[in-house]
């Protein structure tokens, strides 16, 4: 039997099938295809309701892509991301000036028809008959909704696109039957909501809260009568009836809204033709996205919480999918970011090192115990032009950083310590430590001992450093000879294997080599969170905890909001207390009269490392305090610039060392950083002296021969050629450690070089 209507009349699929042929045939004129294509398709003779029937009917409504909000620690704005610029509301939340110009200008029956509007179809057709062109359509708001759906289904993909929106009488046909399911589903208030919420305004803006705010600065609920108008206009055109571009145009096409809503009754002739006369009242604002808007010179760090998004598995099984979940947006990502510290690292970037030098300056700071990177910043802004860079020389490389980090020179030998002092070597230990040395052979690896066949030779900074030295002196004067002998002692493997602890690895990913020139002093490239969250296990008394940037995460899917798993920090005890604590006081000496002293903190318990590596091409300086870790690296990206004789910032520096630049940056982004924050002690361990009398005549000599910075020598000037050492045992002379351009290039696989 025919399907009725409790009201009686017929069902909406009746009328449908009853209406089919005159749509059909309004779709081959509206599409402007020829008739004949109809019965090529055999649509024409399903004029029955079992063949209309037998059409798909299954609108699958992909959660509308919205803007994702990036905040910091405190809940303040860094950044907003999207693919497309939306944020869903309630029709509630939307003016009913809007609701009611919306209808009018596009729709006009819309309370009154159902999917189909048939007089609307044959008012177009007789139209478009008389004019000899598609001057005229007919589809309702249902129809539009429906065809905006494929289009957000289609997402970015071009072809998926132009089927979304290809003008043919199957689509036409396929567009009606879901209609007609929307209809019966959602109800007219429900439908109109969707399409306001799905359909683009021109100017990045999809959904009238983003096309409020993009062109009034206001909620889409405060719209007025002219406003509403002029944003119901611009739908059928966006780039034709743009404000921004062509605004007497806009305003010719506002004023078409306002009279068509007179003559359909929503506002009087009077209010009409004042609101005409009104100005368009624009207050643009400017499209925001992506990380390189991001506030508080963010950029990077926002950019690495995208990073760590799309790699992390909890938000999707593949990278695929994650980036499905990331474009499609809707999320809120509070951070770790602290503002107060971002603020504080930036402006001692800016007070050091200028954009413009020849050399970078990057800095982050993690939390000791919980692993939360609280800051991120370098002296080269996010960007595309001349000074500018996209890549995070503070990250790894599978992060958006360089190829392979950055030599880290001295700053590697307190974790050979840790791995001597975990060995049981007491930190009374002493070695000759001569000025120059062979590399001691063999020594033990992890598998075969490592032979120095080739002879490779190394050096101390300073002719004046000849031992005997102690460890605590050593590590404040940063004496190659004694760890590379120290490291002879123990043998490699216990170095690789507190480095694992430390998660400390190249900044490709790989792990280091087993060679002594890399787990004695530091020849191959790291980033500065890998350091800095490294540093930060010796400050936690000896527990390791992977570094976080994410808090927590909301998404917003419609109207609905549901929590997100994140990753969290997981925690690993790399060392004992006693050794950490060790590793402490020997720092501290560091800054207290060692090659750090210029970066000493003097309200607070500090400790840290100066590292250089040859040529000058990398200064680092990486320290804590029991409660913040921060690592700072300077030099040239590209390997190329030996900082010798060079202006850095507006200061003149004849060599740069550990403690010259990088040492000051850091001092100046702790202090700010921690500026009115707990100022908790270390726990230090008794380490005897050096004999006295045997101090003073090192001192003497050591005067004699001081940098004219000061800076008591610091540290890695052995590591002959350095950044030319190719790929082989060493190359050209180089140690192998790490070769030219670590952006390009590879790193060496060799022990060390000759000088």
């Amino acid at each position: 039997m025919p399907k009725k209507r409790s009201g009686g009349g017929l069902s909406p699929t009746q009328q449908a099938a009853k209406f089919l042929g005159v749509s059909v045939l309004a779709g081959a004129v509206l599409a402007g295809i020829a008739l004949p294509a109809v019965g090529a398709l055999g649509l024409a003779a399903k004029g029955s309701v079992e063949g209309f029937d037998a059409l798909p009917a299954n609108l699958k409504t992909p959660p509308l892509s919205q803007r994702t909000t990036i905040l910091d620690a405190e809940g303040g704005t860094i950044a907003t991301v999207y693919s497309r610029d939306r944020t869903v509301v309630d029709l509630k939340d939307i003016s009913p000036y809007m609701q009611k110009a919306i209808v009018a200008i596009e729709d006009s029956r819309f309370y009154e028809h159902g999917a189909i509007d048939l007089k609307g179809v044959l008012r177009a057709l007789n139209k478009n008959a008389r004019s000899g062109e598609v001057s005229e359509g007919a589809s309702t708001l249902t129809q539009q909704y429906v065809k905006n759906v494929f289009v957000e289904e289609a997402g970015d993909d071009a072809t998926k696109v132009a089927q979304a929106t290809q003008q043919t009488i199957g689509r036409k046909i396929q567009e009606l039957k879901l209609a007609i399911q929307v209809e019966e589903e959602l109800g007219k208030k429900k439908i109109l909501e969707n399409y306001l919420n799905i359909t683009f305004f021109g100017q990045q803006a999809y959904g009238v809260e983003a096309a409020s705010q993009r062109y009034f600065s206001k909620h889409a609920k405060d719209l007025n009568v002219q406003e509403a108008a002029l944003l119901a206009g611009i739908v059928q055109s966006p780039s034709r009836y743009d404000p921004v571009n062509d605004e007497a145009e806009a305003t010719k096409r506002r004023n078409v809204v306002l009279n068509r809503m007179a003559q359909v009754g929503d506002i009087s002739e009077a209010e009409a033709e004042k609101a005409k006369k009104a100005p368009l009242g624009l207050k643009v604002s400017k499209p925001k996205n992506g990380c390189i808007t991001a506030v508080k010179n963010a950029s990077f760090f926002c950019d690495y919480v995208r990073e760590v998004f799309l790699s992390e598995p909890v938000f999707g099984k593949t990278r695929k999918d994650r980036n499905k979940v990331w474009n499609q947006g809707g999320l809120t990502v509070r951070t770790t970011l602290d503002p107060q510290a971002q603020k504080s690292v930036q402006q001692s970037l800016e007070d050091h090192v200028d954009q413009s030098d020849s050399v970078a300056a990057a800095s982050t700071l993690v939390e000791p115990g919980t692993g939360k990177v609280i800051a991120m910043a370098q002296s080269k802004p996010f960007g595309y032009g001349k000074n500018e860079t996209e890549i995070n020389y503070s990250v790894d490389h599978s992060m958006g950083g360089s190829n392979y980090g950055f030599p880290t020179g001295s700053t590697f030998k307190p974790f050979l310590a840790a791995a001597a002092l975990e060995e049981n070597v007491p930190a009374t230990k002493e070695y000759s430590s001569p000025y120059d040395m062979d590399y001691p052979s063999p020594i033990q690896t992890c598998d075969k001992p490592w032979i120095n066949d080739k002879g490779y030779h190394l050096e101390n900074e300073n002719e004046s450093e000849v031992g005997p030295y102690r460890l605590k002196e050593a590590m404040a004067m940063s004496v190659n000879t004694y760890f590379v002998q120290m490291l002879a002692d123990i043998g490699l493997c216990p170095v690789s294997s507190m480095a694992d602890k430390l998660h400390v690895h190249q900044g490709n990913g790989d792990k280091l080599p087993q060679n002594p020139s890399a787990l004695a002093l530091g020849s191959v490239g790291m980033s500065p969170l890998t350091m800095a969250s490294a540093y930060a296990a010796f400050a936690s008394r000896g527990m390791y905890c992977t570094p976080i940037v994410i808090e927590s995460i909301t998404q917003k899917i419609g109207n609905k909001q549901k929590s997100l798993d994140v990753p969290k920090s997981t925690c690993s005890r790399a060392m004992t207390e006693k050794t950490a604590d060790s590793v402490n006081t020997l720092l501290r000496g560091v800054v207290d009269s060692g090659t750090g002293k210029a970066a000493g903190l003097s309200d607070r318990d500090n400790a840290g490392k100066t590292g250089t590596t040859d040529e000058r091409k990398n200064a680092w300086f990486v320290g804590y305090t029991p409660n913040l870790s921060g690592a700072v690296w300077v030099g040239s990206a590209s390997q190329q610039v030996e900082m010798k004789d060079i202006t850095i910032g507006g200061v003149y520096h004849p060599l740069v060392f550990g403690g010259a630049v990088p040492g000051p940056i850091w001092k100046d982004a702790m202090t700010g950083a921690l500026a009115g924050k707990d100022s908790p002690s270390f726990n230090l361990i008794d380490i005897p002296d050096e004999d006295k009398d045997k101090k003073k005549d090192k001192d003497k000599d050591r005067d004699k021969e001081k940098p004219d910075d000061g800076n008591n020598g610091d540290d890695d000037g052995f590591i002959a050629g350095l950044t030319n050492g190719g790929t082989g045992d060493g190359g050209d002379g180089g140690p192998g450690g790490f070769p030219g351009g670590n952006l390009i290039q590879g790193p060496g696989n060799g022990p060390g070089g000759r000088r």
